[in-house]
């Protein structure tokens, strides 16, 4: 088959989910859902860290960053996916493709060093407590944070200017319900040997390098935990890092699942389904997580609502 010219693309097509238009209303129902959760769920935690001078912390800071992303990274993708249900069309424009490639790459990267640098957080303020507000100063904290913010979107638009370089074939279909990298990559005519040298040399340094770097801190962590002679010691210690070791186990189960399920024969439509897990669910699960088993987060949005039902009695009398 003949590779096609890029200019003369305009647009993929989507696979998505299931065709049968019964479900499709109840697919809307359900991501629109999913999705009012995520960005409401998220844009609270960010609040409530906000109003809340005893979580300007190094934790919480990075935990409101991490909200911000997973805010951006559903509203790249599930509000298009909404969209072509309601339509009942697959169709996404080329240059819309390559935005969205984009920053699902540069979210889901942000995603990945901030998970990092909390548990490096959480190894200090547990193996290190005598040293933490010096080595997690606030100026050092906030640096670490605009580097990620600075090197994410280079690092997506390295895959973006690779993948504009290739040709692709006159079938545009994209097994997925968004424009994810690999797919792109699969369904191109032309050679690409590049893309996927570093495709697969990111996933190598960022995935398993954070992934590395998570196990080795709470290795520490763990040790640093059975040397405390009190149980009621270890348990605190311990609970400073279950929510953020929650929100790991979720999204690197998901992230791992992604792949052996890829790996598999005739994948192609369980892809999609598997996706949803890391870019919608974990997104919709990580408030919860953080307001279920965090007790500061607990006591800072009893305060609030508190604050709120209280100003609003004020008002009305």
């Amino acid at each position: 088959m003949k590779p096609g010219n890029d200019s003369s693309i305009s647009e993929f097509l989507l696979h998505g989910f299931s065709e049968e238009p019964t479900l499709q209303t109840l697919l809307f129902v359900i991501f629109l859902s999913m999705y009012m959760v995520a960005v409401l769920g998220n844009l609270l935690i960010i609040v409530i860290i906000l109003a809340d001078p005893h979580l300007h912390t190094p934790m919480y800071f990075f935990l409101s960053n991490l909200s911000l992303v997973d805010i951006c990274f559903t509203t790249t993708t599930i509000p298009k996916l909404l969209v072509n249900i309601q339509t009942q069309t697959k169709a996404i424009t080329y240059a819309g493709c390559i935005a969205q490639m984009y920053f699902v790459i540069h979210f889901s990267v942000m995603d990945i060093l901030l998970l990092t640098v909390m548990a490096y957080d959480r190894f200090v303020a547990i193996c290190h407590p005598l040293h933490y507000t010096v080595i997690m100063n606030p100026w050092l904290c906030a640096r670490v944070v605009l580097v990620f913010w600075f090197t994410s979107p280079l690092h997506a638009l390295l895959h973006s200017l690779l993948l504009l370089q290739l040709s692709f074939c006159p079938d545009l279909e994209i097994p997925h319900f968004f424009c994810e990298l690999k797919q792109m990559v699969e369904i191109a005519c032309s050679d690409t040997f590049v893309n996927n040298v570093v495709i697969y040399f990111a996933a190598v340094l960022l995935g398993c390098g954070s992934f590395a770097g998570i196990l080795y801190s709470y290795c520490r962590i763990v040790s640093s935990i059975c040397r405390i002679s009190s149980a009621e010691g270890k348990f605190k210690a311990f609970s400073t890092c279950a929510s953020h070791l929650s929100v790991v186990f979720l999204f690197y189960c998901t992230i791992f699942g992604i792949y052996l399920n890829s790996a598999a024969p005739h994948s192609s439509q369980g892809s999609p389904t598997a996706s949803v897990m890391y870019a919608v669910v974990a997104p919709m699960l990580n408030p919860f997580i953080y307001s279920l088993r965090n007790q500061d987060i607990k006591k800072a949005l009893r305060a609030f609502f508190v604050r709120g039902i209280v100003k609003g009695r004020l008002s009305s009398d």
